[in-house]
């Protein structure tokens, strides 16, 4: 183990890493960590303690800056979800990093008889994390936590999209974090293609399936393991017997979050044909009430940038040309979408059919669609036909057709009847499934995704392996593998008969 950490500031001095290449940061982690082996306990605390310092004595330029890169974006959201919100994991990562990081004693019977098998919890090395631009703070600092905790160095690079952020966080790391610890990459230092090049011990990476792919690619060049954090069409199913007015407010509520914007956000939902009319008047009706104005609201976030608007609208309008039914809670008086703010109005699909972009497309912005069905095996094929999403929301009590449907479908998650809860909880994982991404992480699966398992066995045994399995083979040998044979074969046949009588 290294000696602990000089507790609160960086041990080198002050130096930013805009004063060092990409390549110079890299190599300077990776000297560090030789250096110094493994970090103890109190090394791994003091790193997670600072990342929240960082954090929250920064807030009010954090969330200014949030609001700047948005156009719109409330300060209680920003602090919520990019401040507040890395506390929950970070705090469950210190408080629980001296049991994870334990060698453990495994097989202990096997033990007493000379064969001893341990297994250690070594850090990777360097971390390289990648964060988008809808969470910046969040999806990029919750990682590094954990990857602090599992004993590595971290190369951070925040999303481009939201340059005042990252530039905040960029300039006030190096009074808490030397370099060789923590390192806040910018556009200085090149594009993300150029980070996805870099030989870390592990690649961590959270945005679209599409950039997700050539980060992969790149990665894979130099045999860099990768987490990819994706998105996806998330659908919801509303139960055929639940409150139709309760599951309005829900999924109306859990699409406008951060305007939409949000990986977990649902996208479409699966609604009882004979309550499609009711269902969608209850939406627009909580829409107007929760939206009474829009166009100078400081609490409508706006979309991030001129680039997803366009696209977000475009989906819009394609789908109403080839006959989807359109409807807007737009505040009397108002004229939107506005494109100078960059405001969208809260949009309901319906009649959407194959063919239309929105079809396949995820949204990421303030528009839900909805389907009709009679039977849920409808909804579960058409959940199928799609990609596997990163969550999926289910309407209704805890019961069969739940069951079911969990049963049928694939996704990274099943949220019920609220918006992301498995997010708060330290002992679930947070990741996707095919499409939607590949690893997880949060908790004690944060810890594991940035560790690696080494095994350690020590044998005092008088048989050894190595010359039984090694030429020239003796009749004792070969009298050995029959008997092996014969056993294996015995309980084979053991096997079969008890899981017939089940």
């Amino acid at each position: 183990m290294t000696k602990p950490a000089e507790v609160g500031t960086a041990t080198t001095g002050r130096v930013s890493s805009e004063e060092r290449t990409l390549n110079e940061l890299l190599e300077i982690q990776q000297a560090a960590f030789l250096r110094d082996g493994i970090p103890d306990v109190r090394t791994r605390i003091d790193r997670i303690n600072r990342l929240q310092a960082l954090l929250l004595d920064n807030t009010d330029e954090i969330t200014e800056a949030l609001n700047a890169d948005f156009g719109t974006r409330p300060a209680d959201l920003s602090i919520a979800a990019d401040v507040a919100g890395c506390m929950i994991d970070l705090t469950h990562q210190r408080r629980s990093v001296e049991k994870w990081m334990k060698e453990t004693n495994v097989a202990k019977f096997q033990g007493l008889l000379g064969f001893k098998q341990r297994l250690r919890h070594d850090p990777l090395g360097v971390v390289g994390i990648m964060g988008p631009w809808n969470f910046p703070l969040q999806l990029t600092i919750v990682p590094a936590g954990s990857a602090f905790a599992a004993g590595n160095r971290v190369l951070m690079r925040p999303s481009s999209v939201t340059a005042k952020t990252t530039a905040v966080i960029a300039k006030h790391a190096p009074d808490y974090f030397s370099i060789e610890e923590l390192a806040v990459v910018t556009s200085k230092h090149g594009g993300g293609s150029d980070f996805a090049k870099l030989k870390v011990d592990h690649m961590f990476f959270t945005g679209s399936p599409e950039v997700g792919a050539s980060v992969a690619q790149e990665a894979a060049k130099n045999l860099v393991p990768v987490t990819l954090e994706l998105g996806g069409k998330n659908p919801a199913i509303v139960d055929p017997e639940t409150d139709i007015a309760k599951a309005a407010k829900f999924l109306a509520d859990a699409r406008m979050v951060n305007g939409g914007q949000v990986c977990l956000c649902p996208d479409y939902v699966f609604v009882p044909e004979s309550k499609v009319g009711e269902f969608s008047d209850k939406v627009i009706e909580r829409w107007r009430k929760n939206f009474p104005t829009i166009a100078r609201n400081p609490e409508y976030t706006s979309t991030v940038n001129e680039k997803n608007y366009t696209r977000i609208v475009g989906l819009i309008d394609d789908a109403v040309e080839l006959g989807a039914t359109k409807r807007q809670a737009i505040p009397a008086g108002e004229s939107l979408p506005d494109a100078d703010a960059r405001k969208i109005p809260p949009t309901l699909l319906t009649d959407v059919k194959a063919g239309m972009k929105i079809e396949e497309d995820e949204v990421f912005g303030p528009v839900l669609t909805v389907y009709p069905y009679r039977d849920i095996s409808e909804a579960i094929d058409q959940i199928n036909a799609h990609p596997h999403p990163l969550t999926l929301y289910w309407v209704g009590d805890d019961n069969e057709n739940l069951a079911r449907v969990a049963d049928r479908t694939r996704s990274g998650s099943i949220s019920g009847n609220d918006f992301a809860l498995h997010l708060v909880s330290g002992h679930l994982p947070f990741g996707g499934v095919g499409r939607s991404g590949m690893g997880n992480y949060h908790g004690e699966f944060g810890f594991e995704t940035f560790s690696h398992a080494r095994a350690v066995t020590v044998s005092s045994m008088p048989l050894s392996f190595a010359e039984l399995m090694a030429p020239p083979y003796t009749s004792r040998d070969k009298k050995m593998t029959e008997v092996q044979m014969k056993v294996w074969r015995r309980w084979n046949a053991k096997s079969f008969k008890r899981n017939a009588k089940r």
